[in-house]
């Protein structure tokens, strides 16, 4: 069959290629440039976190603190939309620091620099100075795995915020997130893999794997590894509750009436739909 010739020509010119030590886009791609494309739309995220501050407070944010900030990116961001506008971020692993510091605040211009900081520093102890909004996306928080844990960051992240001050967390879940699963989209130059690889419905224990599979056949497998707890909605508002903040609303995304599919618009509801995979922000008063 023509297909079969195909992948056997195929799979002997990989072979050719590894003898002739031809080096692929895999071993040379940098797995957080592909994060980026892939998992952040720091542009969208920054829109629902400024609009929504406003709405609640009647004025716009100014000091902004990224929790698990990696690379700075969402920070930037920030900066990026006013003047008045100052960041700081905090993450445990430095090299990902320097990796923001080299990639992402040197796009910045000198004015801007001089307004954000990235500080390798525990979420747990906070930064010591109060700020409008505190962001813990991408689920990063789901790193605690215990009740105790988790309120305990929630209590730091209360005790970093000014008076009118929120806290953003983002959320995801579904039947399907509860599944051993490999989903992928596909994009111009690569293909992104979110791979469930286990799940105990016991203690909620998960264990992820973000993989990038490139335009000419090589792969970057486990570029990105979470070992996680799944938190449900209702855990975590309660455990926001038990932190001392005085309220908490779940942000809920729209569907597009044409496709099916999220529109990307979200509203604070107390009833979202039984679908098999959703993402939502929950905002948390102080």
């Amino acid at each position: 069959m023509p297909s079969n010739s195909k992948d056997k020509n195929r799979h002997r010119s990989k072979k050719i290629d590894e003898k002739v030590g031809k080096t692929t886009i895999a071993q040379t791609a940098d797995r957080h440039e592909y994060y980026e494309k892939a998992v952040q739309c720091v542009e969208a995220e920054i829109d629902i976190v400024d609009e929504t501050y406003k709405a609640i407070r009647g004025k716009r944010a100014k000091l902004l603190r990224e929790d698990f900030c990696g690379t700075g990116n969402t920070s930037c961001e920030w900066i990026r939309r006013r003047k008045t506008n100052f960041a700081v971020g905090l993450d445990l692993d430095q090299s990902v620091l320097d990796w923001g510091l080299d990639n992402n605040l040197s796009k910045l211009d000198d004015q801007q620099r001089n307004r954000i900081q990235l500080t390798n520093q525990d979420v747990l102890t906070g930064h010591g100075k109060t700020v409008d909004l505190i962001l813990a996306m991408n689920f990063s928080y789901q790193l605690f795995k215990t009740r105790d844990q988790l309120r305990r960051y929630f209590a730091s992240a209360r005790d970093g915020l000014r008076q009118d001050g929120l806290f953003f967390i983002d959320a995801y879940g579904g039947y399907d997130s509860y599944k051993t699963v490999k989903e992928k989209t596909k994009y111009d130059d690569f293909t992104y893999y979110w791979h469930q690889k286990k799940y105990n419905p016991i203690n909620g224990h998960m264990l992820c794997h973000i993989h990038f599979k490139f335009n000419d056949g090589s792969k970057m497998k486990k570029a990105f590894t979470y070992d996680w707890r799944l938190w449900t909605l209702p855990e975590l508002r309660e455990l926001l509750q038990e932190a001392g903040f005085t309220k908490s609303t779940v942000y809920w995304e729209g569907t597009d009436e044409q496709t099916g599919e999220g529109n990307g618009k979200y509203s604070p509801t107390e009833k979202g739909d039984d679908d098999p995979s959703w993402i939502a922000y929950v905002v948390a008063e102080k």
